[in-house]
């Protein structure tokens, strides 16, 4: 990577060491480094879960497939929810939700229990027993996690759809793992209007004829078709809620759990596969630590959807395992107005947030008098996940948000990892805005160069270098992609496809997809590298950027910005943002073209299509539009970018 570039996110100085009074209180300190990555996660596995049998050989490990927890068994529902109640913690808060029409509910542990109990009798009325693969497609709603759970209670895997998606990608996945159930509902809230699930579900189960069973859940209660034999009504069934009629399956450590399907370089999703024990050790623990987690005070908010691997691991399976007290909210942060995310906080108290860097830059765009209006003083703990986060947002949440007094855990995974690997800890490290820090203890990461070889300090690719317990256990069905996606660039080593870059501390600073690093008449640009310069200045709300075909210099880069306040831009202040990058990184990154419009195009979870902007930028047809939020938005983005001057 061009080195002019990749210094420009460590010309950020900032530090910020931990309060004392916090770190007196903290999970953790900095001792946990210095736990041998073996001894560490054996302890995790004791401490985090309970095994119904327990396990007797920690991992094995034969290039590229680990185990761990060999012999073991356990049932994750139990250790989600069956395990608390019996520990008289029935009353105790799961979840906190609220629809976006503004109904409420208030789930405890044990209304948890019965609601688990009730729909895994569900699903065993229609055939569902230990091995049957369920699919699983609806907004966020408490049956949704319910189902999943469920899936567990009865040992059948599962995988969920998030509720954007296509009849095509839903039947794609459904057939891909051979999915014999379908749990749907009637219609999903989004911005006052209705989302129509069960007929998309019908579409795609038409394309999914292993698909045999269908259970509708009613939220809206609007008239959907239902096929007879086929689909019911799940409120229709009279089946028990007692946990006696429907005991936790026994499951092996290393039983499939779930699928999560992520996209790839071909057309054809990945089914990234989840294990059981190690899966649920690692999301516990990362859980526990990176949040600095106090499971009988806290409570916290996960703003992901759990259609998502984040949903997962930190809206789910770790928190539930972790007996903590949750908030789920069904709608947008900006439906019916922009200060719904705040109102929330205030309710419910929420103690600790974690959501993404583009909902971040959303919320600064729309500007801080919105969360100024509301009382977020019992928030302690801030996250972010999903991209790597520029400073300028970076101090935007800390100060708004935290009111300069949360320390902000910076996290990177993946769908693969399956649980957080590089974070800092609260109360425990120094962190730096822009820079995730530290791998997870246990987790072993490196940057390396081209050849494969360790970079102590400088930039490079991001590795992991020896086996984590939540990592996946391949992709379903296909080895050959698994190890050619991962495992043949650097032999020996997990690749995740992110350049990276590790300071004169060791702090590991996350530079984006290396397949999103432009080249320039021969210099390596990382896409983020521009973005964060573009943002920093005081004009730029949200900036995405990409790479266009050029004859002369090979790539030329395109900049796409949404400016504070409604400004449309200008050619002034297009001439100021290319000259401000050029101080920031040099002249080799300015923008060719800098398009101004007033939305990115993002996915429903607020993540940027960057893939739609290459498309615009290069004037092809777009792809597959089907997951914005609102997909007029790329249209309209074709049309600025027609109209937009370029560089002379």
């Amino acid at each position: 990577m061009n080195e002019r570039a990749i210094e420009t996110l460590l010309d950020e100085e900032r530090r910020f060491p931990p309060d004392p009074a916090f770190a007196a209180e903290a999970n953790t300190g900095p001792e946990i480094y210095d736990v041998e990555p073996d001894a560490f996660w054996a302890e995790q596995a004791r401490e985090r879960v309970t095994w119904l049998e327990p396990w007797t050989t920690l991992s094995e490990w034969v290039l590229p497939y680990a185990k761990w927890y060999l012999g073991g068994k356990l049932n994750v529902a139990h250790n989600c929810v069956d395990r608390h109640v019996a520990a008289g913690l029935g009353d105790r808060v799961a979840y906190h939700w609220e629809g976006e029409p503004g109904d409420t509910r208030t789930i405890t542990y044990a209304d948890l229990q019965r609601d688990v109990v009730r729909m895994a009798n569900a699903l065993r009325e229609r055939g569902v027993g230990k091995g049957t693969r369920v699919a699983i497609y609806m907004g966020m709603v408490p049956e949704l996690a319910v189902a999943m759970l469920a899936c567990t209670r009865l040992g059948a895997p599962h995988t969920v759809v998030f509720g954007g998606f296509s009849a095509d990608s839903l039947s794609d996945r459904m057939n891909d793992m051979g999915c014999e159930v379908l749990v749907t509902q009637d219609e999903a809230w989004r911005r006052g209007s209705t989302v129509p699930l069960k007929r998309t579900a019908d579409d795609a189960m038409a394309a999914a004829p292993g698909v045999h069973s269908c259970l509708v859940v009613r939220r809206t209660g609007n008239e959907v078709p239902m096929t007879d034999g086929r689909d019911r009504w799940y409120h229709d069934f009279e089946v028990s809620d007692d946990p006696a009629t429907c005991p936790c399956e026994p499951m092996d450590s290393e039983d499939l759990l779930f699928l999560m399907y992520t996209s790839g370089t071909t057309a054809k999703p990945k089914g990234i596969a989840h294990t059981t024990g190690g899966y649920l050790v690692g999301a516990a623990t990362t859980h526990h630590y990176v949040f600095d987690l106090k499971s009988g005070t806290d409570v916290y908010w996960c703003a992901a959807d759990i259609g998502w691997i984040t949903g997962h691991s930190y809206i789910v399976y770790g928190p539930l395992c972790n007996g903590t007290t949750s908030v789920l909210y069904e709608g947008t942060p900006d439906f019916p107005d922009k200060e719904r995310w705040w109102s929330i906080i205030e309710r419910y108290g929420v103690t600790i947030l974690y959501t993404a860097p583009t909902a971040i830059r959303a919320h600064m765009k729309w500007g801080p008098e919105h969360a100024a209006e509301h009382d977020l003083s019992s928030l302690r703990v801030l996250g972010s996940v999903g991209e790597p986060i520029n400073p300028e947002a970076w101090i935007w949440y800390h100060e708004n948000i935290g009111g300069g007094r949360c320390p902000i855990v910076d996290t990177w995974w993946q769908t693969e990892t399956g649980m957080i690997l590089i974070t800092p800890l609260p109360g425990v490290t120094t962190t730096k805005p822009g820079s995730a820090t530290r791998p997870f203890p246990g987790v072993v990461a490196a940057v390396v160069n081209e050849q494969g070889e360790r970079v102590e300090q400088g930039g490079g690719y991001l590795v992991l270098e020896r086996p984590w317990p939540a990592m996946t256990r391949g992709i379903y069905g296909d080895d050959a992609r698994f190890r050619a996606t991962y495992w043949e660039r650097f032999p020996g080593l997990y690749f995740a496809g992110d350049g990276a870059r590790i300071d004169e501390d060791g702090d590991f600073w996350l530079l984006g997809r290396v397949d999103d690093v432009m080249n320039v008449s021969g210099h390596r640009i990382s896409t983020i590298e521009v973005e964060s310069a573009l943002v920093d200045h005081q004009r730029v709300a949200e900036a995405a950027v990409c790479g266009r075909s050029d004859a002369t210099t090979g790539q030329a880069i395109v900049a796409y910005v949404t400016l504070k306040g409604g400004d449309e831009g200008s050619v002034e202040m297009l001439e100021e943002l290319r000259n401000h990058v050029a101080v920031k990184i040099g002249a080799i990154a300015k923008p060719a073209n800098i398009v101004f419009t007033p939305e990115l195009p993002k996915t429903r979870s607020g993540k940027i299509m960057r893939r739609l902007l290459r498309d615009v930028a290069e004037h092809r047809p777009l792809g597959d539009t089907t997951t914005l939020a609102d997909p007029a938005v790329c249209e309209e983005i074709a049309d600025r970018a027609a109209e937009a001057p370029t560089e002379d």
